[in-house]
């Protein structure tokens, strides 16, 4: 921010992803397809770079090939104006380990705090889908001279072990505690059916952090991660505020979509946000040009194709498709083929999948290359399915890159 405090970007985006095997099988999460030609991480990079925080470095250690690459030739930035946006390896700056944790991925990075010399520091994870507009968060960060600010979205109670839950203060602003997935926190002060979760959004003071991450190295008891020991340390300090993601006000943002965050931690959640972008009224808009989803281009696609029997309904379809079949409530990325008399329902097809002739493919995610073959099924019949692909919780078939169908 010209005129303005210094401000650098860390983005947390080593995560493995556990929960979305197969699709994290040969990626890291952050590098994951989403909403046809989008990656996970291009969602917290356009909400920095919308929001003028245009020097941002990105932590990166699981199966980071894919990653680093998607960052490079996609996110360039000014160098004129000193301005990056940079993939930053586990580099064992600090002896023979990778990174330990969160808090320890910066503690193993402070070179990059100590070479910009920021007042603030924004860190960021790499793996929600959501709008944001940061400065709003760091205008109050400024304004409370709090050490850390975190932001915090309202999610049912009953949902509450899924988070880590903020509990405010009676000025509804300071943080009192800070509970790491907890059963059975309390309700809101006049909200009680509703808790505040962690968004895995934070702003430091530069000092803050720094103190902080050398404090936290020397515990050799610590789980060295920032939801549950960097937040809990400073919150004990009196030092972390509160942030709420609901005041958050986005440019072209509708009454339908304002608000919207998930966290696409597993195969269902997954799934479920890629269903909210194909209704009449999305529950979230990728149409916003006021505030754009930034991604590469990719080749020089041609514009996707229907051919005289091709139908599509509910359904994002994108450049270099070719549909002969029918599809409905689906995603489908760059070059995805669906022949002649094949049916698509439900699905979410990565890069250059291929249903063949009459095939049927239904509630499915399937990863890029992966083949259909004519008269081949996917989702009609589950109990045969079960013993060759992952099945989540709610009946969502996934097949990983270029699985073969049977």
């Amino acid at each position: 921010m010209r005129g303005g405090p210094r401000v650098l970007g860390i983005v947390l985006a080593g995560g493995e992803g556990k929960r979305l095997m197969p699709l994290t099988a040969d990626r890291a999460k952050p590098a994951v397809v989403f909403g046809g030609s989008y990656r996970l991480v291009d969602f917290v990079l356009s909400n920095l770079v919308n929001g003028d925080i245009l020097r941002i470095c990105v932590l990166t250690q699981y199966k980071s090939h894919s990653l680093d690459r998607h960052i490079t030739t996609t996110w360039r930035m000014s160098s004129l104006l000193g301005n990056y946006v940079t993939p930053v390896p586990a580099q064992q700056r600090l002896g023979p380990r990778w990174y330990q944790g969160s808090a320890d991925a910066i503690m193993q990075s402070l070179n990059l705090i100590h070479d910009e010399r920021p007042d603030h520091v924004v860190v960021f994870g790499a793996d929600h889908v959501y709008r944001m507009d940061p400065r709003q968060m760091l205008a109050q960060h400024i304004d409370s001279g709090a050490g850390v600010t975190v932001a915090g979205i309202r999610v049912p109670r009953a949902e509450s072990s899924a988070f880590g839950i903020i509990t405010p203060g009676s000025d509804g602003v300071s943080v009192e505690r800070f509970l790491e997935k907890p059963a059975d926190p309390p309700g809101l002060a006049g909200d009680p059916d509703h808790v505040f979760a962690s968004m895995g959004n934070y702003i430091f003071t530069a000092r803050a952090l720094v103190e902080a991450l050398f404090e936290d190295t020397e515990n050799e008891d610590s789980a060295h991660d920032m939801g549950g020991s960097i937040l809990p340390m400073l919150t004990a300090q009196g030092e972390a505020q509160l942030y709420d993601f609901g005041e958050n006000r986005v440019p072209g943002a509708t009454p339908r979509d304002h608000g919207y965050w998930r966290d696409v931690g597993t195969l269902d959640a997954y799934y479920d946000a890629h269903m909210d972008l194909i209704a009449e009224r999305p529950a979230f808009n990728l149409y916003n040009r006021s505030w754009p989803i930034y991604t590469s281009p990719g080749s020089q696609l041609s514009p996707a194709r229907f051919n005289a029997s091709g139908i599509a309904s509910e359904a994002i379809i994108s450049p270099g498709c070719l549909i002969r079949g029918q599809v409905s409530r689906s995603v489908l990325s760059p070059g995805v083929i669906v022949e002649e008399g094949a049916v698509v329902q439900g699905c979410v097809l990565h890069d250059n999948v291929r249903v063949g002739r009459g095939a049927v493919v239904r509630n499915a995610i399937l990863d890029k290359n992966v083949d259909v073959p004519p008269e081949g099924t996917v989702g009609v019949d589950l109990e045969r399915d079960k013993k060759f692909y992952s099945i989540s919780e709610n009946g969502v078939l996934a097949l990983g890159k270029g699985q073969r169908v049977p």
